[in-house]
């Protein structure tokens, strides 16, 4: 009997593909790529591992010949897919549509070397249609897009290989340099730069509110005597000065003041009224890129774990491929929203007829189908059975497509003129005539219906010459706000639009800037290190090119051609690497010429300080002022929390200076002193007296500034642990501060303890223990937000606590790392901790089994080698 094997990447996939196919069709996961360049020298065979070319991975004398190898991980796998082979009469692989993909399958069949009929079936989406179709139209491997993916991997390889160990030796271990990382960094430090030579710009205003028909609205001053009132975007950010020949007038408090009591005998008459029609289209659907954006905008989800929770959905058939540029729908896709648009909305709101878009982005492929429900009809989100992200994302994406079959928005603009005495104002009103589109999907908000609500804006029926009331009428201060930092929406935007990188790598290379210690994330921004500044520094200097947008884009322009098979891949790499100015040459050229001194530290114009980058972070060095009124050279660590932008000279002075003096704490007579450490500031009481015990010590939350800091501030949160009572089944609760906020603390015995996170209107100064009993009460909800069914405690013989948990796949033991799901026909209510230790310790068991099998394999093996 025929039996075919079929080879994806993930089980998810396997699982979910193996519903639609043949019962004598197998299915398994190559877990990824079976191949890759070596990681490290570990994984460098033996053979070439005397090779100069070998640490790269690459033979760039030989053509560039790619040194692949099976990772220890994957061994496993591949003697699998091996054995099952053996059995089949037909392979199929079945890896993702793109360059990715496709690679993957060129490398399986290069370790597998099948000698049965071997096809390349690809598909959109799983569904059983898409299936049976992707089975009657297998091809070969497509061998430009493969080629494409190798070019791309050498590129990148030789670029990071290259100028990485560079950066090791001149700034910091650890660090990394990358083809589309590089120029990633280069563009949150320019913002950065641009935050630190801002220049703050103070102006006045006047607002009233007006009535017509008792309805309220709000008008502004916008000019006096014909002269512009100047606002926020008409001062240089650099100087904090009028832009040049900028003739806006700068209005003073003085003069707003006394404008305001000459309004107040005037009469406010209405001088002009304009409406205008406006239509408002829907958006083109989901590409990765804009995917990613609007994820981090509306869900707060970072790129990467978009990326994650849309691989799951399209592995479980819920959404089409996740990696794709265009922004087309197929046939089938257009009649699926249309038929959503009207039986939800009703056939009024479908556009007059079937909606494309074409995409704007540089270098996009057209090739695939934008994202969208699988399927020839679109489950609604409540259909699903999904729940957390996966609904959030799941819903984005089906209102998103659903809204681009829907009719335009109807709208009416209105501005009016207010004219009294020398001054002008100016209203501005918006009415949606016809929601259309906008009752499905509105960009940046979660709920259409009540984002109709707030994006009207109400005006009365206003005719030229009527007299207004003035219910209020008040002056307003403003000042201009720094560049903001790039969210990683807002990134992901410009690098789409530059051209550099693909959208499908984004969420790795955001996540490889952070975890690198490029950027960290605070208030969804991306704010760069002062390592970052180095790095830049350095690349800018010696290596701008690779470094520039316009140069990274061309790189870019330069691989899709290989990819579309209009330019030659080897002369290509030849010219980059080896060329007059390639990188190879570049970098022996350079390195010498480079004073590594001068990149670990980073020098701004305008303080009196250096901040040394070192290992392990990076410091202030500068002058203080001694008692004697002296200068002398200081040093001081950095919090990590300060970013280059923030650092200014108040900072700098408070962590040179060392320790400030807040008072004496009336209780013990002892000085509080508040301090800097690397992990931000912190209170202290008492001094660092090495015959006394470690002093009391406590972190200064967020809310809280150093400036305004006060010595009663201080002492509450030095007061903390604070201890609240007894619990009534025994063990004592307090209530503490700790890396993620305050919580409160129920010590049950010597080994076991319970920790909740407090609300948001809870005062941990002022909680008693009647609030702590009720938070203690509420269903506790795991790392993932899993529900914590049971909670066993730590058993005798065990080092972590054991749980019972409901997690995203059902009723689960924890203990640890270790998870064991409970049979499906349990009860729950009569589970108890001897049935959660007798299934722990079964896995356990197999786990050592496992274990034990790999050291006595690892033993003979090291035996064989000795006899050898």
């Amino acid at each position: 009997m025929d039996h075919t094997l079929v080879i994806v990447e993930s089980p998810t996939k396997a699982k979910t593909i193996r519903k639609f196919l043949p019962s004598n069709y197998e299915v398994l996961a190559s877990m990824g790529h079976v191949r890759d360049l070596p990681k490290g020298a570990a994984e460098i065979p033996a053979a070439v591992k005397k090779e100069k070319w070998s640490r790269i991975g690459v033979n760039t004398s030989e053509d560039f010949e790619p040194l692949y190898i099976v990772p220890k991980d994957k061994k496993k796998v591949v003697k699998e897919l091996k054995n099952a082979l053996k059995d089949a009469t037909q392979l199929l692989l079945a890896t993702d549509e793109d360059r990715e993909g496709e690679s993957i399958s060129w490398h399986l069949l290069q370790i597998l070397k099948p000698k049965i009929p071997t096809k390349r079936m690809v598909f959109h989406e799983i569904t059983k249609k898409a299936i049976s179709k992707a089975l009657d139209e297998t091809r070969e491997i497509d061998m430009e897009l493969v080629q494409a993916q190798e070019t791309r991997r050498i590129l990148d390889r030789l670029f990071g290989y290259e100028l990485s160990p560079l950066l090791w030796k001149k700034v910091a271990p650890r660090l990394s340099a990358g083809r589309v990382q590089s120029v990633s960094v280069r563009l949150l430090v320019k913002k950065e730069r641009e935050r630190r030579s801002f220049r703050k710009a103070s102006y006045w205003g006047i607002k009233a509110t007006l009535v017509k028909d008792k309805i309220c609205f709000e008008t502004k001053l916008f000019s006096l005597k014909n002269q512009k009132i100047a606002i926020g975007s008409d001062f240089d950010e650099k100087t904090g000065r009028l832009n040049e020949n900028n003739k806006s007038l700068v209005l003073s408090e003085n003069k707003v003041n006394n404008l305001l009591k000459d309004f107040s005998k005037q009469s406010w008459k209405v001088l002009n009224v304009e409406k205008k029609p406006t239509l408002r289209k829907p958006v083109p659907p989901f590409t990765t890129s804009t995917l990613q954006q609007e994820a981090n905008r509306k869900l707060r989800l970072s790129a990467r774990e978009t990326m994650r929770c849309a691989q799951g959905l399209y592995e479980r058939g819920f959404i089409t491929y996740m990696r794709t540029d265009s922004v087309q729908l197929s046939e089938q896709a257009i009649n699926a929203a249309r038929k959503c648009v009207s039986s939800k909305y009703g056939d009024e709101y479908l556009s007059k007829s079937p909606r494309q878009f074409n995409s704007n982005a540089r270098n996009a492929q057209e090739a695939h189908e934008a994202i969208r429900p699988a399927g020839e009809s679109f489950k609604t989100p409540s259909e699903t059975n999904l729940s957390g992200r996966d609904l959030s994302l799941y819903d984005l994406i089906w209102k998103r497509t659903v809204a681009s079959q829907m009719a335009e928005a109807r709208l009416t603009m209105i501005n009016a003129e207010i004219k009294v005495g020398d001054g002008l104002f100016k209203s501005s009103g918006k009415s949606i005539d016809f929601p259309g589109f906008f009752r499905a999907y509105v960009e940046g908000s979660d709920d259409p219906s009540s984002s109709l609500e707030q994006q009207e804006v109400i005006l009365p029926d206003l005719s030229i010459g009527a007299i207004l009331d003035v219910s209020n009428s008040e002056t307003t201060y403003h000042e201009t706000k720094p560049p903001a930092r790039y969210t990683e929406a807002a990134l992901v935007k410009v690098l789409e639009k530059e051209g550099i990188g693909r959208p499908s790598t984004y969420a790795s290379i955001i996540g490889t800037i952070v975890d690198r210690g490029y950027a960290n994330i605070s208030s969804n921004s991306l704010a760069p290190t002062f390592t970052a500044f180095a790095v830049t520094a350095l690349l800018e200097e010696h290596f701008p090119d690779l470094v520039d947008t316009t140069f990274t884009a061309k790189m870019e322009s330069s691989l899709d051609e290989i990819s579309s098979g209009n330019l030659e891949w080897l002369p290509y790499l030849e010219t980059f690497y080896k060329g007059k100015n390639g990188l190879e040459i570049k970098v022996q050229k350079t390195e010498g010429d480079i004073d590594g001194k001068a990149y670990r530290q980073v020098d701004f114009d305008d303080l009196p300080c250096i901040v040394r980058i070192g290992s392990n972070g990076p410091w202030l060095e500068g002058v203080k002022i001694d008692e004697s009124g002296n200068e002398i050279q200081a040093k001081g660590n950095l919090p990590m929390d300060i970013t280059p932008g923030d650092l200014d000279k108040k900072k700098v002075d408070q962590i040179l200076s060392g320790p400030s003096d807040l008072g004496t704490d009336p209780k013990t007579g002892e000085k509080v002193f508040l301090r800097f450490g690397p992990y931000g500031p912190y209170v202290q009481l008492g001094s660092n007296d090495q015959e006394k015990a470690k002093p009391r010590r406590a972190s200064l939350p967020k809310e809280l500034k150093t400036d305004d800091l006060t010595l009663e501030e201080a002492l509450q949160l030095l007061s903390l642990p604070k201890l609240l009572g007894v619990h009534p089944e025994g063990g004592i609760i307090e209530a503490d501060r700790g890396r993620f906020g305050p919580y409160i603390k129920w010590m049950k015995n010597e080994n076991e303890f319970e920790n909740r996170s407090l609300k948001k209107e809870d005062d941990i100064f002022a909680i008693d223990l009647g609030r702590a009993l009720e938070i203690l009460a509420m269903p506790k909800l795991g790392r993932g937000g899993q529900e914590v069914l049971k909670d066993f405690g730590k058993p005798e013989g065990f080092n972590d606590k054991v749980q019972l948990l409901n997690g995203r796949y059902g009723v689960y033991v924890k203990c640890g790392k270790t998870n064991v799901s409970l049979p499906k026909d349990t009860d729950i209510e009569k589970f108890l901790i001897d049935d959660a230790i007798a299934l722990l310790s079964e896995k356990l068991k197999e786990k050592k089994g496992a274990t034990l099998k790999k050291i006595k394999k690892r033993s003979k093996k090291t035996i064989k080698e000795k006899r050898k």
